[in-house]
């Protein structure tokens, strides 16, 4: 991989491993605004607790570059559940889940056991 690329690419997993540690530290701390759109979706909190744990263990295996595949690919597809959440249930913006679902999605690409 050319160096360029490597440099782009750990940028990437660095900055949504920082992303997804944030928004699930929101989620499993409590934060007024996770409560309320969890409690939106009408699942049930149990479910905040669930997402956010996805988000803190998949942002600490995007830093492990034999692990990167695994926690881009999971958060993909959390990011894909966010997206349809967005359109279909809590509404709002979309657009960062979207961001997000594309930035994994490359990351696991790039990544995938060759």
């Amino acid at each position: 991989m050319h160096r360029t690329t490597t440099a782009l690419l750990w940028t990437a997993q660095i900055a949504a491993a920082a992303l997804f540690l944030f928004a699930g530290t929101l989620k499993l701390g409590g934060a007024e605004p996770m409560v309320q759109v969890f409690a939106a979706i009408g699942i049930g909190q149990w479910f905040r607790y669930l997402t956010g744990s996805i988000e803190i263990i998949c942002a600490v295996l995007l830093l492990v570059p034999s692990l990167a595949f695994f926690g881009a690919a999971a958060l993909a597809v959390t990011m894909v559940g966010a997206v349809l959440t967005h359109l279909a249930i809590v509404g709002g913006n979309p657009t960062p889940a979207i961001v997000l679902l594309v930035v994994t999605s490359a990351i696991a690409w790039t990544r995938r056991p060759r």
